[in-house]
């Protein structure tokens, strides 16, 4: 029995059994499998015999948790929930900006082969950049070669950019050697 099959045995369910309440308030105490069968035959669903005895809990549950909100008195004055704001009420955020904290990467080292950047951390990356031991066009080659020959395999992008992102790194090469560092991810080949 899937979710969905369950919902709408719930409400139709629970719907039936309120009505009938209202008819009859001592036989609304259960809810029986008949109600749940009639439910299931109007919906064009079928269950088995334990799946039928296994909702009933349920779906008690359920309608006991609709009656006790049918019996809130909110008044047609207040209006819906529309925009859901977790923020507590006279909270206020913390507006004191403060310098970003990085690792330190230790000693980097730009290995002959450049294939091995590829399983280093971006911090580590950062490093090569930042200290001009490796540029962004080098490394978004790297990355562009391994996408090439894995991406049809791993199916891992939609659309390659491949000028796009040379583009890119070599402006923000540009930018690095004219000393317009802007942090740990500028030059960085981003894989979004």
């Amino acid at each position: 029995m899937n979710l969905k099959s369950f919902f709408m045995i719930s409400v139709l369910v629970v719907l039936f059994v309120s009505h009938a309440g209202a008819q009859d308030a001592e036989k609304d105490t259960l809810i029986a499998q008949a109600t749940v069968a009639e439910a299931e035959r109007l919906l064009g669903l079928e269950f088995n015999a334990t799946e039928l005895d296994s909702m009933l809990k349920g779906l008690q549950t359920n309608r006991s948790s609709y009656e006790s909100i049918r019996r809130l008195d909110i008044s047609n004055a207040i209006p819906p929930a529309l925009l859901f704001n977790p923020v507590p009420l006279d909270f206020t955020f913390k507006t004191e900006k403060k310098p970003m904290k990085t690792s330190d990467p230790g000693e980097v080292t730009v290995p002959d082969d450049l294939e091995k950047l590829a399983f280093y951390s971006v911090g580590e990356l950062a490093e090569l950049i930042r200290t001009r031991r490796i540029t962004s066009v080098a490394l978004t080659r790297m990355y562009l070669d391994r996408l090439e020959r894995f991406g049809p395999q791993l199916k891992c992008m939609v659309t390659l950019t491949e000028a796009l992102a040379l583009e890119q790194a070599q402006r923000a090469d540009s930018e690095i050697v004219a000393g317009r560092y802007r942090g740990p991810l500028h030059g960085y080949p981003l894989r979004g």
